[in-house]
């Protein structure tokens, strides 16, 4: 029988982070926030898929046994003989992130390598993070959100900014704007890509430059808010015990897709509470479709 195509395909990179635990102990995850999107939407039960390459050692292994464990369509995940790409993540709080890979695997990914007839399968393609600002990963990204936009598919983007994104960047902040649906943004985002610029300012410019994009503006514990040119609605955050935030904006954002996608009546609660949920475990948790539910009706918060 031939396996049905994915209904939302994220393009970007995977990664292995090492994260500082105490002075001089560091201890390995696998991650990058493209994948975790991917992560999450399979998890919350939507046929998904994370097309990107990764390396073909231990690493790379790791992070395609995750996502075979996850149901990510393992037909989108390419391996390539180069090193691995790293996050070297000396502290959480406050949170500091550099990056090793120069040829590393995630900029060997080749768009048409991929299934033949995913495109025209496809009704969400996301973009977003650090793969935007690597070359020559960049360009070709660039490239397939353009066929998705000609081709009427919805697009979705967050920048997730990093450190590694610089003034060449700030050409394809603006093109994906102008590409995207839907773009989430964190306060944190907003700050270092519009500087000087007050956050309803800077939402409203963006507005100017796509008015038909719908924007998830987040604020970690101050909750939520949905910005078009139609106006603002807020949603506070769902009180949980927090472990940590860590992928917290990767799962709000995969609550938005399957919400928007499934047509829920309320899909802003519904991310909202895809990111609180992702807040009761340690690491970039993707949370189940019943710890979502269990917070929207009550069940399952602080």
């Amino acid at each position: 029988m031939t396996q049905a195509m994915p209904r939302v395909v994220v393009l970007g990179e995977a990664l292995t982070d090492f994260l500082q635990m105490l002075p001089g102990v560091w201890h390995s995850r696998v991650g990058g926030a493209c994948w975790n999107v991917a992560r999450a939407v399979a998890r919350l039960g939507v046929r998904s898929a994370f097309a990107g390459a990764v390396s073909r050692d231990e690493l790379g292994d790791a992070l395609a046994r995750e996502s075979a464990r996850a149901g990510l369509d393992a037909r989108f995940l390419q391996r390539a003989d180069k090193p691995p790409l790293l996050a070297l993540v000396p502290s959480l709080s406050p949170p500091r992130y550099f990056f090793a890979g120069g040829d590393s695997a995630d900029l060997a990914f080749d768009p048409d390598a991929l299934p033949e007839g995913w495109l025209e399968a496809a009704e969400v393609l996301h973009f977003g993070s650090i793969a935007l600002a690597r070359e020559p990963l960049a360009s070709r990204l660039l490239g397939v959100a353009r066929r998705a936009r000609a081709a009427g598919k919805r697009v979705t983007f967050d920048p997730n900014w990093r450190n590694a994104m610089g003034e060449g960047y700030l050409p394809v902040f603006r093109e994906m704007i102008g590409l995207a649906d839907d773009v989430k943004l964190s306060d944190e985002d907003l700050a270092a890509l519009m500087p000087g610029c007050a956050p309803r300012e800077a939402l409203g410019r963006l507005l100017e430059a796509n008015p038909a994009l719908s924007i998830l503006y987040t604020e970690g514990a101050r909750g939520l808010s949905l910005v078009t040119v139609s106006g603002e609605r807020h949603e506070p955050a769902r009180p949980v015990v927090v472990s940590d935030t860590v992928g917290a904006g990767d799962a709000c954002l995969a609550g938005w897709i399957v919400a928007t996608l499934e047509r829920r009546a309320d899909p802003l609660a519904f991310a909202a509470a895809a990111g609180a949920a992702a807040c009761r475990a340690a690491g970039a948790h993707p949370p189940a479709r019943d710890e979502v539910e269990s917070l929207l009706d009550g069940r399952g918060g602080a």
